[in-house]
């Protein structure tokens, strides 16, 4: 097995980049993509899924389309409210599909540029293990934390994209603040810590099961995600000698045929395996006191597609 250290992405443009190859584009088109990657980024923060946050942004331009521009006062917070309303639909029906979804659901991995992993909210707030907390907040409540605590808007703002007054806002963000702080990863974890210990698993073809034990909390869960398409384990595995046990065996049947490298996913250092020369498994963790208490093995092969160039994500416009 070999390993690798490329904590590196590629920016892409994404959709909407045909209208500015076409040359000078029209004053609603120069809007939309000036805040592209902010709209994206609300849109995958509160869905998980970059399909679908791709199919919210497709829907947020054919309606500022049909906007009266010279009625709008402020392009970001109008273009944010429509693309929170159409992700709060797609929301919903998403909860429908993750009902009949084979095995454990998972948010969609990003590989992410190094500017992301250095806007740490940016960084904390698109991390694999935050999109799981995010994931137990009801659909209001996920849009008003992450408008409020992510993005910076005021009460009145997001009242008008979650048609809700500014009062009630108030109080959904104050329980969606309280709801999130008691699942949210425990102390402040540096890039390089994180690094520490997914370099352990880099090693552990070697069949080190006390190295693998020495970073794993006791309460360590493992969680995969195949989709009812490649072999997952279909309920989550809790602790410490299980799961690094069940590593073990995994690395050990792809032996020779397998290497695991280093990038960052959401953000934040992770792992990605090849077999046979493809990708195979994106491999996140959640880091509490130092320690892994949170493994995530992607392997869905329709949520992997964001793993071959790099996607850009932003709290600002421009």
């Amino acid at each position: 097995m070999t390993s690798g250290n490329d904590d590196h992405a590629r920016d892409t443009t994404g959709p909407g980049d045909q209208h500015a190859r076409a040359g000078r584009a029209d004053p609603a088109t120069e809007a939309f993509l000036a805040h592209r990657n902010l709209l994206f980024t609300v849109a995958y923060e509160m869905l998980g899924s970059a399909a679908d946050a791709e199919d919210v942004l497709q829907e947020t331009w054919l309606r500022w389309t049909g906007v009266d521009r010279a009625a709008v006062r402020d392009e970001r917070a109008y273009l944010v409210r429509i693309t929170t309303r159409q992700a709060l639909t797609r929301l919903r029906a998403l909860g429908r599909r993750k009902e009949a979804y084979v095995g454990s659901w998972l948010p969609e991995p990003l590989l992410t540029a190094p500017d992301v992993a250095e806007d740490v909210m940016l960084a904390d707030s698109v991390s694999m293990a935050m999109l799981l907390v995010l994931e137990t907040l009801a659909p209001t409540e996920r849009a008003v934390f992450v408008l409020r605590e992510v993005f910076a808007l005021g009460y009145d703002e997001i009242a008008g994209a979650v048609d809700r007054s500014p009062a009630a806002v108030r109080q959904i963000a104050h329980r969606a603040r309280a709801h999130v702080a008691a699942r949210r990863p425990r102390g402040a974890v540096s890039p390089a810590e994180t690094r520490s210990a997914l370099d352990v698993f880099q090693r552990a073809e070697t069949g080190d099961l006390q190295g693998l034990l020495d970073v794993l909390a006791p309460d360590v869960v493992l969680v995969g995600d195949g989709g009812g398409v490649k072999q997952a384990v279909l309920v989550p595995v809790p602790g410490a000698d299980r799961v690094a046990r069940l590593v073990l065996a995994g690395l050990g049947r792809v032996a020779g045929r397998s290497s695991l490298c280093r990038t960052l996913v959401n953000g934040r250092p992770a792992l990605v395996m090849y077999l046979d020369g493809e990708l195979d498994t994106v491999l996140a963790v959640r880091m509490d006191d130092g320690l892994i208490t949170g493994l995530y093995a992607v392997r869905n092969p329709e949520k992997l597609s964001r793993m071959e160039s790099g996607t850009a994500l932003s709290r600002q416009a421009g």
